[in-house]
């Protein structure tokens, strides 16, 4: 089978397709053929050796799955083959199939796309979680999201308008509030021109935005303490400006604010039974409409490296897919 290659750190653009052994089922494991695969943010900083985990070469990267059930490995229960599934999953996903515990697999609505299904494994986990779980996310309340045309920020708006909130987002570029806007925010503020955070604080009569979902860090993070609300509630996804920021504890205390992290992948590790209850809030907000993945464009294996190009450039919005087969 074909399959992106890592054998050292590189730049996405140095990224090439070889052909390698079709992978076989352990026990507990499925095979899936790769339909889709997402790209993410993460996945420059992991091919670049800049990201946390550090996979011993050769690797594959891709966390984001969605295909067809092929082949079964021993003690697998509840799964057939040619079940429609997807998956989040360490590596691996930039093949043309790929083997992983069947544990991790949710089954495919049948509306669902596989693009849109390899879209949802992990931003949208991240955006739930960060607004259900650590941020307890309001009905009436205003939810101010930054980077809202990028895959979590567009599954943030969707989310938060979901749950009731007002939502203000942030974005570069008139096309980029108009994704905003299509996920559904009630404002759209540029943010690469005039001063968004006075724009925020005019938006909410000066009271600022009860929660904020930051994705950026760096500069977005200070500001985002400027115009938080008394009692809000800043929300830290990542740290896609390259800038980790700091905080000091008296503007927390001064504002009567929380400052609350979101680990979406260690939730396996620490709260594994809520990731199935995660899943299954998030399958009856898609069956009823309420989120939709958006889709910049799909690529295939060979195009890896323009895909992530893309990504890495800020010229996409959305959900970047990796076609495998075509599809």
């Amino acid at each position: 089978m074909r399959a992106v290659v890592v054998d050292r750190w590189m730049e996405p653009k140095d990224l090439v397709v070889r052909e390698v052994p079709d992978p076989s089922p352990r026990r507990g494991e499925v095979v899936i053929e790769v339909e889709a695969a997402g790209c993410n943010f993460f996945d420059i900083l992991l091919v670049q050796g800049k990201y946390q985990m550090k996979p011993a070469f050769p690797f594959t990267p891709g966390a984001e799955v969605a295909g067809v059930v092929r082949e079964l490995g021993a003690d697998v229960r509840g799964v057939s083959i040619g079940d429609r599934v997807f998956a989040g999953l360490a590596l691996g996903a930039f093949a043309e199939r790929v083997a992983l515990p069947a544990a991790s697999l949710h089954a495919m609505p049948d509306a669902m796309s596989f693009p849109e299904a390899a879209a949802f494994p992990v931003v949208y986990p991240t955006s739930y979680a960060g607004l259900v779980d650590r941020a307890n996310l309001r009905a009436g309340e205003t939810l101010l999201v930054h980077a809202a045309a990028g895959g979590v920020g567009v599954a943030a708006v969707q989310i938060g308008k979901a749950l009731g909130a007002r939502v203000i987002a942030t974005a570069g570029g008139a096309d980029k509030l108009e994704v905003a806007r299509r996920a559904g925010a009630d404002l759209a503020i540029d943010y690469s021109s005039g001063d968004w955070v006075e724009a925020v604080k005019q938006a909410t009569g000066g009271k600022g935005a009860d929660v904020i979902y930051d994705p950026v860090g760096g500069e977005i993070f200070e500001g985002s303490l400027k115009c938080i609300a008394w009692n809000g509630r800043l929300l830290v996804i990542g740290f896609a400006s390259g800038k980790i920021p700091e905080v000091k504890a008296n503007r927390i205390l001064l504002k009567n604010i929380a400052v609350v992290g979101l680990h979406w992948g260690a939730y396996a590790i620490h709260q594994p039974a809520r990731i199935a209850e995660v899943f299954a809030g998030l399958a009856k907000l898609y069956e009823t409409g309420l989120v939709k993945p958006i889709i910049f464009g799909r690529y295939s294996l060979d195009e890896v490296p323009k895909a992530l190009e893309a990504l890495g450039s800020r010229g996409s919005y959305g959900k970047v897919i990796i076609a495998p087969r075509g599809s």
